[in-house]
């Protein structure tokens, strides 16, 4: 009894924050439900007729944003008026990235379109959250109609390998994955690093083990859980623009995009590795990262 009692103790310990971000994540969805029906909405979920509900997710997740985590957001003025892809490394749960939606949200009345992997919509009970927070599968098609239509789109080109298989070194784990710099030439749109700070102190990932790498390579699936939610200090930091030449035809856009697009890639990852290396002690420690939190002379 005594050591099942100390084993419950220790899943709960170890697990009860990220379980309770997936509560309040359905609930999100619940409350959006009943806010549709009894309202009647039928419009597009990314249309301004769901602002108010999108002001009240974003400030009920600044609020733990800020009581939890401490959570701060520098370099928005680096975003530019139009569009433009945010880059972003990302951590083993990336609710750095939610505090960051809700607090540019509330800010600047901004909503970025996120390409997620295609497991998460697979995930039931969420589509109707998904859609109104601009969470979108992420085609070439996708991206271009919703940089056209002046949106800010953001991806992590480490995707959920990322999330699974980096650690407190904050290697960033992105393949051969381009596209969103050959999206960028195509849309003639700047590209934006950002880096949150400490993200893999606040919630990591057991050691890589060889059979759950092959287990995900296989199945495209996440097996592995997070484990965490420490209270750690978190800061995001938005780098500068890489801007896109204004003065490249048409012409030269199509017989470059192939070569462009592995210059674009190597400035953006050389940019997120950048961010890291300011802002991040390597490899992390979670005690200073508490500490961080009482630390009111570092911005």
């Amino acid at each position: 009894v005594i050591i099942g009692s100390l084993m419950i103790s220790a899943i709960l310990i170890f697990f009860i924050v990220p379980l309770t971000i997936v509560f309040f994540i359905y609930l999100t969805n619940i409350l959006l439900l009943i806010y549709q029906r009894n309202n009647e909405l039928k419009a597009d979920p990314l249309s301004d007729v769901w602002n108010s509900a999108r002001k009240t997710i974003a400030s009920f997740w600044d609020i733990y944003a800020r009581v939890w985590h401490g959570y701060e957001l520098h370099g928005v003025e680096n975003l530019p008026e139009g569009p433009g892809i945010l880059v972003y490394y990302h951590g083993a749960i990336p609710i750095d990235y939610l505090y960051f939606l809700s607090r540019l949200f509330l800010w600047k009345k901004r909503l970025c379109l996120s390409v997620a992997d295609h497991f998460v919509f697979r995930l039931p009970g969420l589509q109707l959250l998904l859609g109104v927070t601009g969470v979108m599968p992420g085609t070439r098609e996708e991206c271009l109609v919703a940089l056209k239509n002046g949106y800010l789109v953001s991806i992590s080109p480490g995707g959920v390998r990322e999330a699974l298989f980096s650690d407190e070194s904050y290697q960033l784990i992105w393949g051969n994955r381009k596209g969103f710099a050959q999206v960028a030439l195509e849309a003639k749109v700047p590209i934006i690093p950002m880096y949150t700070q400490n993200v893999r102190e606040g919630y990591r990932m057991f050691k890589e083990r060889r059979f759950f790498r092959q287990l995900y390579e296989s199945t495209r699936l996440p097996f592995t859980p997070p484990y965490g939610g420490l209270p750690v200090k978190f800061r995001t930091y938005i780098g500068k623009p890489i801007p896109y030449d204004p003065n490249i035809t048409a012409e030269e856009l199509v017989e470059k995009v192939c070569k462009g697009k592995f210059l674009f890639f190597f400035q953006t990852k050389t940019a997120v590795q950048a961010l890291i290396s300011k802002h991040q002690t390597i490899p992390g420690n979670i005690w200073k990262a508490l500490l961080e939190r009482f630390d009111k002379r570092r911005k």
